[in-house]
This record gives C-alpha cells, structure tokens and sequence, in this order.
C-alpha cells in the first residue's frame, strides 16, 4: 500500500465476535512525502534534487545569517554564532519534530554542518575571500536554476508552486531516503 501504511486498527466487535475492518492510518509525514514523490520520478532530476536541495538549504541558512544581528554584550565571545539563522534553525527544527522527531535530529545534524560551513566562509571572507553572503547569493541561484531544469526534464512544475510547506519538505524527503537505506524508523 505504499510509505503512507503505518499500521492497522483492528476492532473486535464483543458482542458478536466479529472483526470489524482495518482502518488505514497514515501520518502527516508519509502524505507530504508521497505527495512531494508525484513530482519527482524522474532518475535526472531526482539526482539533480539530491545535488540542489541540500545547497539551497546551505545558502538560505546563510544569507540569514549573513543579516546583521545585534550586538548583545552577555553572549561574550560566542557573539556571531548566535544571531537570525539561530532563530531560523528553532522554528524549521520544531516544524520537523512536529512532523517526525527523528528527522527533526538527524536534520539537527545536518544544520551543525552547514552551520561550520558557513563559520567557515566567513573565516575565508576575513582572510581576504569573497563576502560570505555573496557566495550563499550565487549558490541559491545557481541551485534554484538546476532545481527548474530538473523540473523541466520532469515535465511537472515544483510542488512548492502548489504549496509552499513543500519547500520545507523537500530537504527531509531526501533525509528519509538517508534512514531507509540505514534501517532508521522515522
């Protein structure tokens, strides 16, 4: 029957001894990713989401942490590394866990790696490098531009364009794929 099958109830009708029939339950989680599925079968773009989803992800996080944020003397030395990507993080994480708590820590994980990258643009950038912020600008359009070729190639238009949750389905649509491979209940 598909992802979507969690598990059946099954009730016993005590009177007359006869099972009544199963009730389908599906979760939240298992609808967004089987409705996310419909506009990606395509291998190419597929493989194009598994390359673009995750750096648009990196780049938004950030150009959000690119935003000046204010100085706040009691942080002390950890001043920069708490500021609107933080916020960000807590209300994308709680929006996971909402929906699956296991892929709101594993997608924990993956922001902890994306937050070292962007720590360490910002070293490159005071070492001489490019603004930080610059280099997330041309990722998120470079991405966004594979994202609609790959949609070309499917022949479907972004779900996203249908409802805007499924811009934050895509990322833990790929992380689930990530926990079937490693037998990990989400």
């Amino acid at each position: 029957m598909g992802e979507g099958l969690i598990f059946f109830i099954v009730a016993t009708n005590k009177s007359s001894n006869k099972t009544a029939s199963a009730q389908v339950i599906t979760r939240p989680i298992d609808r967004y990713f089987d409705q996310y599925a419909e506009h990606h079968q395509n291998p190419t773009n597929k493989l194009i989401h598994w390359i673009c989803v995750p750096l648009i992800v990196f780049s938004i996080f950030g150009l959000v942490w690119a935003i000046p944020f204010p100085y706040l003397k009691f942080l002390g030395s950890y001043n920069g590394f708490f500021n609107w990507a933080s916020f960000l993080i807590a209300a994308v994480i709680y929006y996971y866990y909402k929906l699956s708590p296991i892929l709101s820590y594993f997608m924990l994980f993956v922001l902890m790696g994306f937050s070292y990258g962007i720590i360490e643009l910002t070293d490159w950038q005071k070492a001489g490098g490019p603004a930080m912020w610059l280099v997330c600008l041309v990722i998120f359009v470079l991405a966004w531009v594979g994202q609609f070729i790959g949609h070309q190639i499917e022949g479907k238009k972004p779900s996203f364009l249908e409802d805007l949750k499924f811009l934050l389905i895509g990322p833990i649509w790929l992380l689930h794929f990530i926990l079937k491979k490693l037998s990990i209940r989400y």
